[in-house]
């Protein structure tokens, strides 16, 4: 049962991610203050809340509107020094950002199988 959350559940992610994604959203979804943020949460939302209950959805949503405004990308640059200029800088942000988003996931998919007894 978590496999299927956990398969879903990314499947979910990567199509509201890439597909479902515009520049406008892309440029502007750093700040929780702009309508992007809040458009591109609604869009994980909905795609998450096929796989996980309303709640985990929401739950998921927040965290990616977070993980979005770049900040612990920020955070994890200073503690492991990344200055933002070498060249793979850039892929190694785009990795960062997604490895983050697919942890909670894969996180919110352990709680919900534990929690229903599946272990």
């Amino acid at each position: 049962m978590s496999t299927n959350f956990l398969v879903w559940g990314m499947v979910a992610h990567m199509i509201a991610d890439w597909p479902l994604q515009n520049s406008w959203i892309a440029v502007n979804k750093v700040s929780l203050k702009h309508p992007a943020s809040w458009v591109h949460g609604a869009i994980h939302f909905t795609a998450l809340v096929f796989v996980f209950s309303p709640l985990v959805a929401g739950i998921l949503a927040v965290a990616h509107m977070l993980i979005d405004t770049r900040v612990p990308l920020i955070w994890w640059r200073r503690i492991f020094h990344f200055t933002g200029e070498e060249p793979m800088a850039t892929h190694v942000a785009i990795w960062l950002d997604q490895c983050a988003h697919m942890l909670c996931i894969a996180a919110a998919t352990q709680i919900v199988a534990r929690l229903a007894g599946g272990g």
